[in-house]
């Protein structure tokens, strides 16, 4: 362990670094933390956060609610602000939660807020918002999430882990022969993590490149990861991964080069699932020529790449973008599948890995104690006199329908459920105008509930459709703690603020133990605790912690002095091989499955009869699957993630006149008659977008690419209404995966894209 006189440092979901301040007090740099592998490239824009126009300064109700109340919902979104007292505000929201909780009870208030605000631990906005409701008697759940709704209950099932610790990069750089990244760009996604980062990954991936281990990117896009490594680009059509690994199982069976000993041994349910494979349930045989009818991927190198990956040792970095569609169960279930077909798992530099595009997984963790966060999971103080009707608890992804269709029932898993009825959203910590599939009527729920507040730092299109904003300080204004790496565990930082709180913001800690102050419940809420009294306590019960493999911490005092100690990594006598153990003897280890085997039929699944989701991986085809004679809308839309922003955070910085980029295959441009540069609308029957062409080789024919976090804008345009922002879940549909996860649905669906002839916009309201 060591410490690095440190002092003066922050941290953020993109790294650990110092604010450096001109003579006037302002931030005009950042300096990056000297052990980060690869400082992040948004770092001059994160230094703009707190002096961004779009900053929320001072709490501010919407003009209507401040004279109607909740009568007015219908202006949410298009009404002016009118500028409020602090107290004046806290009472306003106080006064609602109660009126919410004694007539109608916890199944009509939604506080399940859902984002990436900060990783301070203290100010973790979401934690903060749950444990007040909580203490006030509790409000609608939200189980799954935005990044992995369809892959982890579904590697939960298979592998009795939602997410399995993968494999060492040592072990691939020594022992991997081919690396496939399937449906990932891990050089854009490992810029940030949920706490701060390293950039662990980075290095590896130099080193990969060096290696002259053959790489593969199969995705419908040329990567930025891809162009880097110089790796081979398969490029099937969204949504038919799954046709393209059938058919390569197919092959290896056809010609005997299954991995039978392994499949006996470590699988459950293989059998079924290739008596799919050949036909023998539908009728349809699962071939190469197949596949290519669907995938768009030639035949003969379908049939190679099986042979290629089954003769060469293969770690196959199964990405979350192919479960963020339709059906998205299928792909992750699909690839275990084909790994367990070719017979890696469990041998060095082969096998599967689901986060090695994330949070620098795969590379060594540090020894020592992780960072506990102030708890949410607290028993109501407060009495309510109703407990509400409908269920409690609901797929996040299916939010909007919940605000829609109140009182309706709906499939979740393996259970029948009731949609409550929401009557107030207390929101904190996120943009769900940005993730929420098909944002249009995501905008038409949101005028639901009698009342919306948004506690946030900026105007995004989320606060600009509330009802009560109270703004809160960037982390550049307050002191916080958080732990480095969700799976590298390197250590600790306590977050100096570097400047005071900008105009009338508060910490998201202050805001809401003031609000609990207006509830009644300020001591359940502190605790008695200030903001530092919370650091210093996090802090120490790491030190002291049984969790910290007997590594002894400096004392609070000296931590806060230093800024941040990094812990020493583990030194294993050879790395981490996934599944080792359970490969050698699977009845000495089994895995924590029902049968303790890798599960390829499962019963879980099979009892829920459900046919968008059946028992054993397959392929189905989405609802809206371009074909030749589609002539409305004949391009499939794909939102990847950019490397620009995380979510929509970093949004609010986009330049007036900046359109979103769209990525147009370079063939389709030219029959359209588009050149990179042109303003383009995007449209389909749920939504239009206007963006900037990105003319390319860089992604397949009839697919484009909208990327993921810009901010939703519609505008009156020519008599319709138009997303100026760019947003790319405008044009997303607002469907569950399945009903077995009901995950969210980011890349699918059909769009046209044409120029675009200025005319005249009527904007939406900004506030006062």
């Amino acid at each position: 362990m060591k410490t690095n006189n440190s002092s003066g440092y922050t941290a953020s979901h993109w790294g650990i670094f110092k604010p450096v301040l001109n003579k006037d007090g302002r931030i005009e740099k950042l300096e990056a933390y000297k052990e980060d592998h690869r400082p992040s490239p948004n770092l001059n824009k994160i230094a703009e956060l707190p002096y961004c126009d779009k900053r929320i300064r001072y709490p501010m109700v919407r003009e209507s609610y401040f004279r109607e109340g909740p009568a007015s919902r219908e202006k949410r979104g298009s009404d002016r602000w009118v500028r409020v007292s602090w107290n004046d505000a806290l009472s306003l929201v106080a006064k609602e939660m109660r009126r919410i909780y004694d007539h109608y009870g916890p199944s009509a208030m939604f506080g399940r807020s859902y984002g990436w605000m900060s990783c301070g631990e203290v100010n973790s906005a979401v934690t903060l918002n749950r444990r007040l409701l909580r203490l006030c008697g509790g409000f609608v759940e939200c189980v799954n999430s935005y990044s992995t709704a369809a892959i982890a209950p579904v590697l939960s099932c298979v592998f009795g882990d939602s997410d399995p610790r993968c494999s060492d990069w040592d072990d691939i750089l020594n022992n991997s022969r081919r690396v496939v990244l399937w449906g990932c760009d891990p050089l854009i996604t490992n810029d940030v993590d949920w706490s701060t980062t390293l950039h662990n990954s980075y290095p590896k991936f130099e080193a990969l490149k060096a290696s002259g281990i053959k790489t593969i990117v199969v995705n419908p896009l040329r990567t930025q990861t891809g162009a880097y490594l110089e790796s081979e680009w398969i490029a099937p059509f969204p949504g038919t991964d799954c046709a393209l690994m059938l058919a390569m199982i197919h092959t290896l069976h056809q010609s005997g080069r299954l991995d039978t000993d392994f499949i006996e041994r470590c699988t459950e349910g293989f059998k079924p699932f290739m008596a799919y494979v050949l036909g023998e349930k539908d009728g349809v045989v699962k071939s190469a020529e197949w596949a290519e009818a669907k995938c768009g991927v030639s035949a003969q190198r379908i049939r190679e790449l099986a042979h290629e990956l089954r003769d060469n040792r293969t770690m196959i970095m199964m990405g979350w973008g192919p479960q963020r569609a339709q059906f998205g169960e299928q792909p992750p279930r699909m690839a275990a599948a084909l790994a367990c077909a070719l017979g890696h798992i469990g041998l060095p530099g082969g096998g599967f890995g689901t986060h090695y595009h994330y949070c620098s997984g795969g590379s060594l963790s540090g020894i020592g104690p992780s960072v506990r966060g102030i708890g949410s999971n607290v028993k109501p103080v407060l009495p309510y006199k109703h407990d509400g009707a409908g269920t409690l608890v609901i797929p996040v992804a299916r939010f909007a329908e919940c605000f829609l269709n109140p009182g309706e029932s709906f499939y979740y898993m393996d259970k029948k459920r009731t949609y409550p009825e929401i009557r107030m959203v207390m929101w904190a910590g996120g943009n769900p105008f940005s993730h929420q599939p098909q944002t249009n009527r995501l905008a038409k729920a949101w005028k639901k509930p009698e009342t919306v507040v948004v506690t946030d730092c900026f105007w995004t299109p989320t606060a600009l459709n509330a009802d009560i904003v109270l703004p809160a300080c960037t982390f550049f204004e307050r002191n916080d703690i958080t732990g480095i790496g969700t799976y590298t565990n390197d250590g600790i930082v306590y977050m100096k603020k570097a400047i005071e709180p900008m105009y009338e913001s508060k910490s998201d800690y202050e805001i809401y133990s003031l609000l609990a102050a207006k509830m009644g419940c300020a001591d359940s809420f502190t605790c008695g605790r200030s903001e530092e009294d919370w650091i210093r306590v996090i802090y120490q019960e790491a030190a002291y912690s049984r969790r910290g493999f007997g590594v002894t911490l400096p004392d609070y005092e000296t931590f806060k002095a230093e800024g941040v100690i990094l812990f020493d990594k583990k030194k294993n006598e050879k790395p981490y091989i996934a599944f080792e153990d359970f490969r050698n003897d699977p009845q000495a280890y089994p895995l924590p499955t029902r049968s303790g085997k890798i599960e390829i039929t499962n019963e879980e699944i099979q009892d829920c009869h459900y046919t968008d989701c059946p028992s054993y991986p397959v392929y189905l085809e989405q609802t809206e699957f371009v074909r030749a004679e589609d002539k409305k809308y004949p391009f499939a839309l794909v939102s990847a993630k950019s490397a620009h922003r995380l979510h929509s955070q970093l949004g609010g910085l986009t330049k007036e006149g900046e359109a979103e980029p769209v990525m147009v295959n370079e063939e389709n441009a030219r029959e359209k008659g588009i050149v990179s540069g042109d303003t383009v609308i995007v449209k389909n029957d749920r939504g239009a977008i206007l963006a900037k062409a990105l003319v390319t080789a860089d992604i397949r024919k009839d697919v484009i690419c909208v990327r993921h976090g810009a901010w939703y804008e519609p505008k009156e345009i020519d008599g319709r209404s138009i997303d100026v922002g760019g947003c790319s879940n405008t044009l997303t549909p607002d469907i569950p995966t399945s009903r077995f996860t009901c995950g969210n649905v980011a890349s699918c669906g059909l769009a046209d894209v044409e120029k675009y002839v200025q005319a005249e916009q009527k904007a939406q309201k900004e506030p006062l």
